[in-house]
């Protein structure tokens, strides 16, 4: 990544360093049980593969990225991935700000500072996220020993184990059956990446260009981590003392880390990357509902108690940082992306839902994820 006589302007070891000191500890298990959960994890991992794939119709394009690495992890182990992904993603965007400070009067010294600061910062909101995701698929971050990754595709699926234990344990559901269902739902992830060869050079094209595309002043963007970083630990700026969010002007909140939005381009990237991740996390909720049934017997129960706890959160502190990280965002992808895969697959079949993966052109618009019929009448239409 550029830098300014070597300094960053964020010091990403700090972050590890900040979020692995500050993430809650999981849920108490013995170290037999841990062994345990881990094996069963591993498992339904590999159990799952067979099942997503017999029912979306998809198989990994190159076989090397069919054995893509199944790591069960703690906490502190999803910061260290997901760091790596993020400076790998951000390098660009992160250049251009420190090109920018270069020119300012004492600009070196204000990195060194700056960066331990903003180290701290993203290390605070890495902490908040690390005890919440229950998995993920990670394409972003190289390769290493810590962190291996598939041969071609470089991509590795995650499985947080405290995380999951924790939410099979608030929702009183069995957990062997809870274990399978979140395999499906993450599995669904791997075989949408090693199946269509194209699709994360394609995201992070669109990432890059939207980066590319930001006029940001370095104070703008740290303002917005400080003030996630004030939400965890309840303070809040001085001009906002004695004041709620329904207190602010058309009871507006403050807007999310992601409306950093300046440009018609941006606009425009940032609603195809909105359809696109609608379009995966809807199509892995569809997966892992129709999958569930035949291989984990308690689906609706665990379906119904976890729609409810996605929908509501853990209070209000909990709601505020969804909103300024843009996760309430994410909830809706998962809900219209899910309405758009099925009536897609009601309406044309999987093979015909299928042509979405053909190329970035046969990809939904964000207008098209509200309206499936406007996505088969142009794809289909052009097929026949």
């Amino acid at each position: 990544m550029t830098s300014l006589g070597g300094v960053e302007m964020v010091d990403w070891n700090l972050a590890v360093a900040t979020a692995t000191r500050l993430v809650r500890p999981g849920p108490e298990v013995s170290r037999e049980e841990a062994r345990d959960i881990v094996a069963e994890l591993r498992r339904h991992a590999k159990a799952s593969e067979e099942h997503v794939r017999a029912f979306t119709r998809m198989e990994a394009a190159n076989p090397e990225d069919a054995d893509t690495p199944v790591l069960v992890v703690d906490r502190p182990g999803w910061v260290r991935a997901n760091v790596a992904g993020f400076r790998e993603l951000l390098a660009p965007l992160l250049g251009k700000v420190e090109e920018r400070r270069a020119s300012i009067p004492g600009g070196a010294v204000l990195g060194a500072v700056g960066g331990k600061v903003t180290g701290v910062e993203v290390g605070m909101l890495l902490s908040f996220l690390a005890s919440r995701v229950l998995g993920q698929y990670e394409t972003f971050a190289p390769a290493s020993r810590e962190l291996p990754g598939a041969t071609e595709s470089g991509g590795r699926l995650l499985l947080v184990a405290p995380n999951i234990v924790h939410v099979e344990r608030e929702l009183d559901v069995d957990p062997h059956d809870f274990r399978m269902w979140v395999c499906l739902h993450e599995e669904t992830h791997r075989t949408q990446f090693t199946a269509v060869p194209w699709l994360r050079d394609h995201i992070q094209m669109e990432i890059q260009s939207f980066l590319g595309e930001t006029e940001i002043d370095p104070s703008t963007l740290l303002e917005r981590l400080r003030e996630a970083a004030q939400s965890l630990t309840g303070a809040k700026p001085e001009a906002e003392e004695g004041a709620d969010a329904e207190d602010e002007p058309s009871g507006e909140s403050r807007g999310s880390i992601v409306e950093l939005v300046q440009t018609p381009a941006q606009r425009e990237i940032l609603g195809r990357l909105t359809a696109v991740m609608s379009l995966l996390e809807g199509h892995a909720d569809y997966v892992m509902d129709g999958v569930g049934p035949q291989v984990v017997p308690s689906v609706a129960e665990i379906r119904e108690k976890f729609q409810k706890r996605r929908a509501t959160g853990a209070g209000r502190l909990d709601q505020a940082l969804r909103k300024l990280l843009g996760l309430d965002a994410k909830l809706r992808q998962y809900r219209d992306g899910e309405r758009f895969v099925r009536a897609v697959v009601e309406e044309v079949g999987m093979d015909g839902f299928n042509k979405v993966w053909t190329s970035p052109n046969t990809l939904p618009t964000k207008a098209e994820i509200a309206k499936p019929a406007d996505w088969i009448a142009r794809v289909h239409r052009k097929a026949d």
